[in-house]
């Protein structure tokens, strides 16, 4: 009979770190806040994030390691490619045995570690540390594509503008002098509008405020702010965003219009309370990009012709799905504005409007005064339209609304997360959707990723490609010897990635009887999915194959987005 495994909160007991009552309290507020016990608990400074992972590490029988005296080899950081380090917050500690020793503050999230396994093409053991310095850590010692920022800073720095000179002005002014820290702030944003970003972070660490930027959706830090400046910083966004700047303990969502270059720019923007303050993310919303056509979007002649006949179809519901990133609005916008002409009547209903669109009505949902997406759908109906965009399906209610209206002669687009296209319809009937509802109801599903392009300035042949990630695309040689691959060699444009600008890969899954028949009798999504494929689908790898062969990406960066889910070539 195996041992049971003791409850964090009792370890944390009987080692003395908690008395008896604080530790209930702290029970209560982590089951009323839905929160893990011991984020609560080093959220309330009972217990410190060090003993949160030893006892973490007991309770699983992990090792726990310090990384402020464990010292780790390049040698050894190179056996996990950075992305995945970056990405999944780990760090390399060894090779025992073809095992990798990994250190991370996730044991108990299975997900990630069967990725990992995927990814790594090997089996892992983990130890236990804690994030803020595993975080720490990578900061110092990886360096994603600071470079192409760099450039960027220096091209600014030319013509009198300075980030690093921005954040000594200010740090260096008095208390009551603003000016150096709009003049910050100002900078900061419009730096990352010119390098093509698509994100800025600003995060409080305990000694620093870190500025990250996300540039063709990768991650890279650009500076740190001092601590002692994270105040005003905070307030001048929360100003310029509309938010309330006395707020500092629950979420917050703003806007923020800015012109830069004679363009109008939108920023969608996210406050959330941390352990060392509040984080603020600003998302970049540019028009153009709405404009740029359906078929810019990445998608070859056969899913162009197959995406504007659906979307020209009377009735029934139109799903588009992938991760959050993953280009979802811009396809939906790009479909809208196909459609949109004075006969048809369009409405939205969105969390949050991103892009004005004229000629359609949009409306946002505001849940501070109860206007839920199931209120907006039901009073819609009312207002006779055409074309229906519901910004995403997020429970049972939602969907059925959806539904009754597709299956009333209206047409319908949304969003769904899931990992494919026919994931889509097991995912709605396990939402409580009836599966006869479901199979009658959708027209298609189209599931999508963006991957990044090789840079145009540096392309050149790759005479020596990775045998691990041909193998997960299933590239053989006479592939090769047919379509010669290609990489990024590194430059400037590119600041030494490779890489330059994102496509989208996709599948399309349109619905027939067969497809109909299996919905309907609840089949799984890998059943689904084997007649979608006879029946004619390209997968989000096959997809990504044919773009590999075109020249235009590297299988690498594929199967960092298709294959790392686990989407099998059939």
């Amino acid at each position: 009979m195996s041992k049971k495994r003791r409850k964090l909160g009792e370890i944390l007991y009987k080692s003395g770190l908690i008395d008896k009552q604080s530790l209930i309290e702290t029970l209560k507020t982590a089951q009323e806040s839905h929160r893990r016990l011991g984020e609560t608990l080093v959220e309330l400074g009972l217990v410190s994030e060090d003993n949160i992972c030893k006892a973490l590490a007991h309770q699983l029988g992990m090792p726990y390691v310090n990384l402020d005296k464990h010292p780790i080899s390049k040698s050894t950081m190179a056996l996990v490619p950075e992305d995945v380090i970056q990405k999944y917050c780990v760090v390399p500690l060894g090779e025992k045995n073809g095992r990798i020793q990994l250190l991370t503050n996730e044991p108990l999230d299975l997900d990630m570690l069967d990725v990992l396994r995927f990814r790594l093409n090997s089996e892992i053991d983990c130890s236990v540390g804690s994030k803020t310095k595993i975080r720490a850590f990578i900061d110092r010692n990886l360096d994603d594509v600071r470079s192409s920022i760099d450039a960027t800073a220096a091209e600014l720095e030319e013509e009198g503008h300075s980030l690093e000179a921005e954040i000594r002005k200010a740090e260096s002014a008095s208390e009551d002098d603003e000016g150096p820290i709009i003049r910050l702030v100002n900078l900061m944003i419009d730096e990352a509008v010119h390098i093509g970003a698509s994100d800025i972070h600003i995060e409080p660490m305990s000694d620093r405020i870190r500025i990250r930027y996300r540039v063709d959706g990768v991650c890279s830090q650009r500076d740190s702010i001092p601590k002692n400046m994270q105040a005003s910083v905070m307030a001048r966004l929360k100003i310029m965003s509309g938010m309330d700047i006395s707020e500092r303990r629950l979420p917050q969502d703003g806007r923020i219009q800015r012109e830069i270059d004679k363009s109008k720019i939108d920023f969608r923007v996210s406050a959330l309370p941390g352990y060392h303050g509040e984080s603020i993310v600003l998302r970049i919303l540019e028009p153009e990009s709405i404009n740029i056509g359906i078929q810019a979007l990445g998608l070859g002649d056969e899913d162009h012709q197959k995406f504007l006949k659906i979307i020209k179809r009377p009735n029934g519901i139109f799903l588009v799905t992938g991760p959050t990133g993953s280009g979802k609005s811009t396809t939906l916008y790009s479909a809208l504005k196909e459609l949109n002409q004075p006969d048809k009547k369009i409405i939205t209903a969105e969390d949050p409007v991103e892009y004005n669109v004229t000629g359609i009505n949009q409306c946002q949902v505001r849940h501070d005064i109860g206007l839920s997406f199931e209120k907006i759908l039901r009073s819609m109906l009312r207002q006779a339209p055409n074309i229906i965009l519901v910004g995403e399906i997020r429970d049972s209610q939602v969907a059925d609304i959806a539904i009754q209206a597709a299956l009333t002669g209206h047409l319908v687009f949304s969003t769904l997360h899931t990992n494919d296209a026919p994931s889509a319809i097991t995912r709605l009937i396990d939402m409580g959707v009836k599966p006869f509802l479901v199979a009658s109801s959708i027209q298609a599903i189209l599931a999508q990723r963006l991957i990044r392009k090789i840079c145009p300035a540096c392309k050149v042949l790759d005479e020596h490609p990775d045998p691990h990630y041909l193998r997960l695309l299933n590239i053989n040689p006479d592939d090769i010897r047919k379509y010669p691959l290609y990489k990024g060699a590194g430059c400037t444009k590119c600041g030494g990635s490779g890489y330059k600008g994102r496509l989208g890969i996709f599948e399309i899954l349109e619905m027939n009887n067969e497809i109909r028949e299996l919905a309907f009798a609840r089949a799984p999504a890998s059943e689904l999915r084997k007649v979608a494929v006879a029946g004619g689908m390209k997968t989000l790898l096959m997809d990504g194959r044919d773009k590999v062969f075109k020249g235009i990406t590297t299988p690498e960066e594929v199967s960092r987005h298709s294959q790392a889910e686990g989407l099998m070539l059939e």
